[in-house]
């Protein structure tokens, strides 16, 4: 007679269930920090835990206990190494972008994506170019889910089209509003001179100013575009998510900008 093998556990709906779920949250976690130095370090952080259950089990107490005596503290060490990751995390799941309704999710909610469709790259493509031939410097933000509304309102309103000829008139040396990031959000330009919270990483090149680090700084906090030209060379740059990617080409800053909004 065969015997058939018997596990030491029933499997039940809800422990699938418990399996998808988990894996669900492990892919968004893997999306949020894709790109980011923060994946890097969690994956660290797993390999150590993984080292750990390893040590445990041979029973090798000393090198288990110290190697406890870390994980018990990793929770902390986490929420202060993650910051920008965590207050983007939460900042996405308030955005008032978050509707029900819509054809695109975010865990369980539907997400409106209207205001990246049809998203006018081509105009920020040609503009940049004409600043960066010319070495004026610029910084735009465009926003995706997070509305912005605090960083707007630090700068002065504008709600209008965008345009190339306006956006290269408002980075003028000699205009009022050059100093400062422009907002631009559903397809429009929303605010210029606004101030930005600046990175203070310690890993940014020296050698970039304070464009460069209000860029990284804002993409840090938020899950927006940053695109900056800088005044001395005239190299265009563009932030995503903390990571500043430099010398990109107007058919880089294309490719990205189709991508991000229009895809």
């Amino acid at each position: 007679m065969i015997e058939l093998l018997v596990l030491p556990f029933q499997l039940k709906i809800i422990d699938i269930l418990d399996i998808v779920l988990s894996l669900v949250l492990v892919y968004f976690i893997y999306k949020l920090l894709k790109g980011t130095t923060a994946l890097s370090i969690i994956i660290t952080f797993v390999i150590i835990y993984f080292f750990w259950i390893i040590v445990s089990f041979l029973e090798m107490r000393i090198l288990s206990r110290v190697i406890g005596q870390f994980i018990s503290v990793g929770a902390i060490g986490i929420i202060i190494i993650f910051q920008p990751e965590i207050r983007r995390f939460f900042a996405m799941l308030g955005s008032r972008s978050i509707e029900r309704g819509k054809k695109n999710r975010f865990f369980f909610w539907k997400i409106n994506k209207s205001q990246l469709d049809n998203f006018n790259s081509t105009a920020i493509v040609k503009t940049y170019q004409h600043l960066s031939q010319s070495q004026t410097g610029a910084l735009i933000v465009i926003a995706k889910y997070n509305d912005l509304e605090t960083i707007i309102h630090t700068g002065e309103l504008l709600d209008c089209e965008i345009n190339s000829q306006l956006i290269e008139t408002i980075f003028y040396k000699n205009s009022p509003l050059h100093d400062g990031a422009m907002i631009i959000k559903d397809n429009t330009i929303r605010a210029a001179r606004c101030i930005l919270p600046v990175s203070s990483s310690f890993q940014i090149p020296p050698n970039l100013g304070l464009r460069h680090r209000s860029a990284i700084g804002i993409t840090e906090q938020t899950d927006c575009i940053a695109i900056v030209v800088s005044e001395q060379t005239g190299a265009i740059s563009i932030a995503k998510a903390g990571v500043l990617e430099e010398n990109i080409t107007p058919t880089r800053l294309q490719e990205v900008l189709d991508y991000e909004f229009n895809t």
